[in-house]
C-alpha cells in the first residue's frame, strides 16, 4: 500500500484512502464472481494473474479487495457461513483495516503525485505511466514479502482503472512491461487487474490472466445496496436517480456527487423539443457550459488533475443524461 507523507495535500490523502475492506459475505449482486473466488479459495490453487472486468461502479474493486485479504491471511478458512473468509480479528486483518499493511499494493494514476521525480509529480494524472508501474509493481513484485507468512499469497498488486495503463506511442512499453510478471510470477504473488474496458489491454495480457466478469446490479440489488449505504437520494429525484445509475452503486454515488439530476432538468426542455422536431439553437451553449462548470470545478478540487480528462469525464457524463433522457420518451 502507498505511503502517506504528511506533506501531501489532505485531498491527495483522500484520493488514495481505502474504502473498508469488505466481507465476501456484504458484496450484493455478483454472486458468479464470489462463487468463482470461493471456489479459488477453498481449493488452494490460485492463479496468480486476474482480470476483474465490467461495467463501472458494480463491485469490481470492492470484490477485489475482499480477494486480497483473503489471500493475504493465514487465517482464511471455512465459516459458520459457508463462506470462505478471513478472521475479522486477525493481525493481518487489522493491519488492512488500518491501510498500513505493507504487502498490499494499490497501483493508481494518483500514485503519480507521491513521485520522487518532479516531473512526474507535476504530470496531469490521465494514464498510469511507466515510472509508477516500475516503482510500485514491477520492482516490489520481486522483493520479499515485508511480511513473512503462510498465507495463500503474501503478497498482492491491484491495479484499479487499468485501461489507463499509458499505451501511447511514447510510452507503449508500460503494458508490455506487464508481461514479464505475468510469464515469470513471483512466488507467493497474486496480480489483480481491475477495469471496466477489456479491450484496452493488451491480448497478450488478457491471455495469459484468469477473467471474472461483473454485472449490472438489479432493481432489487440496488434496494438492497441502497437500504445498507450511507446516502440519501435527492428528494424529487429519486425514480431519475435510480434509472440514471442502470444498476450501478458506483454510477449512482457519482450522479448524487455530480448534481445530474439538474442536468437532466436543464436539458428536458431543449431535448424534448428536438425530439417533437421543433429547432434548438442553444443546445450547444448549454452543453458546453454544464461541461465547463463540472470540469473546472473537479481540477480546482486537487492537485495536477487533467483539465483534458476532466472535459472527457464531463462529456461522458452530459452523453450518459442525455441517452437517458431520450430512452425515456
Amino acid at each position: 500500500m502507498a505511503r502517506k507523507t504528511l506533506d501531501q495535500p489532505v485531498e491527495v490523502l483522500e484520493e488514495l484512502t481505502l474504502p473498508p475492506i469488505p466481507r465476501f459475505g456484504s458484496i450484493i449482486g455478483q454472486d458468479h464472481a464470489v462463487q468463482l473466488l470461493q471456489k479459488t479459495l477453498a481449493s488452494g490453487r490460485v492463479p496468480h494473474a486476474w482480470i476483474f472486468h465490467g461495467p463501472q461502479g458494480v463491485g469490481k474493486f470492492t470484490t477485489a479487495l475482499a480477494f486480497a485479504a483473503a489471500l493475504m491471511d493465514e487465517s482464511t478458512g471455512p465459516t459458520l457461513t459457508g463462506m470462505v473468509e478471513p478472521d475479522p480479528d486477525s493481525p493481518t486483518q487489522q493491519r488492512l483495516a488500518t491501510g498500513v499493511h505493507p504487502d498490499l499494493h494499490i497501483i493508481r494514476k494518483e500514485l503519480a503525485l507521491y513521485s520522487a521525480d518532479p516531473k512526474l509529480r507535476g504530470r496531469k494524472l490521465s494514464t498510469i505511466p511507466i515510472d509508477i508501474v516500475r516503482e510500485h509493481l514491477l520492482t516490489p513484485a520481486y522483493l520479499a514479502p515485508a511480511i513473512a507468512s503462510k498465507a495463500l499469497a503474501p503478497k498482492v498488486f491491484i491495479v484499479d482503472e487499468a485501461e489507463l495503463l499509458d499505451r501511447s506511442p511514447t510510452h507503449a512499453p508500460v503494458q508490455n512491461a506487464l508481461l514479464k510478471t505475468l510469464e515469470e510470477p513471483p512466488p507467493g504473488t497474486v496480480l489483480i487487474l481491475v477495469t471496466t474496458s477489456e479491450d484496452r489491454l493488451l491480448p497478450t495480457i488478457r491471455s495469459r490472466c484468469q477473467r471474472v466478469a461483473f454485472r449490472s446490479l438489479t432493481d432489487a440489488e440496488m434496494h438492497e445496496w441502497l437500504a445498507g449505504a450511507d446516502i440519501s437520494l435527492p428528494r424529487g429525484s429519486e425514480e431519475w436517480m435510480l434509472r440514471f445509475a442502470q444498476g450501478s452503486p458506483g454510477r449512482l454515488v457519482e450522479a448524487i456527487e455530480a448534481g445530474l439530476d439538474s442536468w437532466a432538468s436543464t436539458l428536458g426542455p431543449v431535448l424534448g423539443a428536438l425530439s417533437e422536431g421543433r429547432p434548438v439553437f442553444d443546445l450547444g451553449a448549454i452543453a458546453h457550459r454544464l461541461i465547463e462548470n463540472y470540469a473546472s470545478a473537479w481540477v480546482a478540487a486537487g492537485p495536477n488533475r487533467s483539465k483534458e480528462a476532466a472535459n472527457r469525464a464531463a462529456a461522458h457524463r452530459l452523453l450518459s443524461v442525455i441517452a437517458d433522457e431520450f430512452r425515456r420518451t
